[in-house]
């Protein structure tokens, strides 16, 4: 090793011995990561994987004990990997093996094959995983221990040696036929194993202070994909939220009190005469984009999206990559539009979007307001009668909804008996309101009546439209709505928007409120 050791510089074996500390440090750290996150587990990672060698991978994710085994295995490997480097002993083989395992994180979820909501960075076939993989390869190639010419560094664990080891040993007989090269020997190994100690102390320094002090934001990001060079999904800054925000039931299903509106995600915004608003609204809600605005709602407490079974399919997408658990209510819309307006679609059609809702994991159905405005109003109820036979008849949760309280009160009239019910409500103080014509401006037409009659139905009611689409401070509508008898609030937010939004809901329902009905969930 010594001649070997002389084609090099200084400078160019104190670059390897630093980059071993540093590859080192970063398995060493995602490894110990793992060990105190009781909810870590590489099944999304895997059972995301579709590239080669995909289900070897998903049968590891399927099979309880297998991924239990599977998973000791990656968080010790990184840890004893990452301590070997940064030691300095058995270094070939660790940055072998290293390499091995990333290689395999790789070949799980290549760059070009997964999802940018949950990976970090951009990439083009070549990802930090591949990359590490290959600096390991060389750590395995070369000399990579410390050139040990700085002589303070040097002389300060030549003391500690001979303190330990020589003053110590020399009472002992055995040593007093040991021979000058064994001593050598033994020293040099000493200082090699403790030129890391400053690094192993930095490490140590580091990793203490960083999970004494975790942040509230640190401690509710999500390892999404858990890969040794993944990052975590970044969804903003939740140092600002204030409390939780509360629950209540819908018959045996538990509903946080403000939920997710599903417009704004599926490109759908009520923007009077911006013309432009829907675009730019699709453009801004990509998938990854959807993503995170769905995880950043979970972990500020909004536990439902309510949205159309257009949006089902990203829905699934996001739960089975492990990255939240977000519940969704299905608006069940049966009609279409073109310049003539509104018209309905063929009854068989509307029944198989309500059974494509049920069949991607709703869970809760309801009779669209637009929806049931039409037909209640035209007389046909035979038709909202077939779909909420179909919802019963899955055992889903089902509601009515309306933007007219006309349908709310025909719908008990024709003995419609629904677990909720939706209903637009907001006040008319808003400068649009006052247009002498509906101009995409106006959703509750009659807002006292619709307080005054909403009083006297049983069954929870959630509100929707509260803010006029943005015509209303959340502040405003929120409070307007709560008050008057809404045992929910749907909204549609932004990911920006979260926190604020349910702050705003947690200081309303955290102070007592002055509201005639009682709670009905």
């Amino acid at each position: 090793m010594a001649d070997r050791n002389q084609q090099f510089s200084r400078w160019q074996l104190a670059l390897l011995f630093v980059t071993r500390i540093v590859v080192g440090w970063h398995l060493l750290y995602e490894g110990l990561v793992k060990v105190f996150d009781s909810d870590w587990t590489s099944a999304s990672y895997l059972a995301s994987s579709q590239w080669i060698l995909s289900e070897f991978f998903h049968h590891i994710a399927a099979t309880p004990w297998l991924l239990q085994a599977v998973d000791f295995i990656n968080i010790w490997a990184l840890i004893i990997i990452g301590l070997c480097l940064m030691i300095g002993v058995i270094v070939k083989l660790s940055a072998v093996t290293g390499a091995a395992l990333l290689l395999l994180y790789y070949f799980a979820n290549p760059p070009f094959l997964s999802s940018g909501a949950v990976a970090e960075g951009n990439y083009l076939i070549i990802n930090k995983n591949l990359v590490e993989f290959f600096v390991l390869l060389i750590l395995a190639s070369f000399p990579v221990r410390v050139p040990i010419n700085f002589r303070p560094l040097k002389g300060a664990l030549h003391k500690v040696y001979k303190k330990i080891f020589i003053q110590k040993a020399a009472h002992k007989p055995y040593l007093a036929t040991a021979t000058r090269d064994s001593v050598s020997n033994r020293r040099r190994i000493f200082l090699k194993g403790a030129s890391s100690l400053p690094f192993l102390g930095a490490f140590a320094y580091a990793y203490l202070n960083k999970h004494s002090i975790k942040s509230y934001e640190e401690e509710n990001l999500v390892d999404a994909y858990s890969g040794a060079s993944v990052k975590k999904l970044e969804i903003g800054d939740l140092k600002e939220l204030e409390g939780e925000i509360g629950v209540g039931k819908i018959k045996d299903k538990a509903f946080s009190r403000l939920i997710l509106g599903g417009n704004l995600l599926s490109g759908w915004a009520h923007s009077r005469d911006l013309i432009y608003v829907s675009q730019l609204v699709r453009a801004y809600h990509q998938k990854d984009k959807i993503f995170t605005t769905l995880l950043m709602a979970e972990k500020c407490g909004v536990n439902t999206l309510l949205t159309n079974p257009v949006l089902s399919q990203l829905i699934n997408e996001y739960w089975d990559q492990g990255i939240g658990k977000i519940q969704f209510i299905s608006d069940c819309a049966g009609l279409q539009y073109d310049d003539q307006g509104p018209h309905a679609m063929p009854v068989q059609e509307y029944m198989d979007k309500i059974q494509q809702a049920i069949d991607r994991g709703a869970c809760a159905c309801y009779i669209q307001g637009e929806t049931a405005d039409y037909y209640m109003s035209r007389g046909q109820v035979d038709v909202i009668e077939e779909a909420i036979k179909l919802i019963q008849d899955n055992n889903i949760i089902y509601g009515i909804g309306a933007h007219r309280i006309e349908t709310i009160k025909a719908s008990v009239d024709a003995g419609f008996n629904p677990d909720f019910w939706m209903k637009t409500l907001h006040h008319h103080k808003y400068w649009s309101a006052s247009h002498p014509e509906w101009h995409d401006n106006k959703y509750c037409f009659n807002p006292e009546e619709t307080i005054a009659y909403m009083e006297s139905l049983p069954q929870p009611w959630i509100a929707f439209k509260v803010m006029a689409a943005g015509a209303i401070k959340p502040e405003d509508g929120f409070k307007y709505a709560f008050e008057n008898g809404a045992d929910f609030v749907c909204a549609g937010m932004y990911d920006f928007q979260m926190v604020k939004d349910v702050n705003i809901a947690c200081n309303i329902l955290n102070h007592p409120i002055e509201r005639k009905r009682g709670w009905m969930a």
